[in-house]
């Protein structure tokens, strides 16, 4: 799932106390010759908050199988993000469909300044401080996915210096 982002370690949930915040339930009709049935998809954010986070999709005919599905859907993708002081590193956008996410690491004691399903994840990784602002489409499955595009794309400055094979002073004065 996360194939595309060169940092993504998927993260094993044993051992992990995993909190779960609901995104959103949507009743979904399926008509058919008879007449309609109705069924329910939930979307949910899984995470210890200190920096491993996923999320997942679940659809069932009732709405606690639907969330109890996603949740379990949501611990098979578990992503650890890196976290700097209780904010971000860096500055980063994120895309997912019509959704675009910007996110900016802010100091201590500014708090989460983010709405909706932004809020969710970021709560649930574990920030305690960033700015963001989420554009364009406001469906909650594209702005988790936008948000999380942000997220994998985040790097610390331990990885960047592994990456480039410096150390870590030359990453920051040279």
């Amino acid at each position: 799932m996360y194939s595309k982002y060169l940092n993504a370690e998927l993260v094993k949930p044993s051992g992990l106390d995993l909190v779960d915040k609901l995104v959103g339930v949507q009743r979904v009709t399926k008509v058919t010759k008879g007449g309609r049935a109705f069924g329910f998809s939930a979307i949910v954010v899984v995470g210890d908050e200190n920096g491993v986070v996923g999320h997942g999709l679940g659809k069932s005919k009732d709405v606690a199988s639907a969330i109890a599905k996603a949740i379990e859907d949501a611990k098979k993708n578990l992503v650890r993000i890196p976290l700097v002081k209780g904010t971000i590193p860096h500055e980063q956008k994120g895309k997912f469909g019509g959704a675009k996410v910007f996110m900016k690491p802010a100091s201590h004691g500014t708090g989460v300044i983010a709405g909706g399903a932004v809020r969710t994840v970021l709560e649930t990784v574990g920030v305690k401080d960033v700015l963001s602002k989420s554009q364009g489409s406001s469906n909650p499955h594209n702005v988790v996915k936008a948000t999380f595009d942000a997220l994998l794309n985040l790097r610390d400055a331990h990885t960047i210096a592994k990456q480039r094979g410096v150390s870590l002073d030359k990453v920051f004065n040279g």
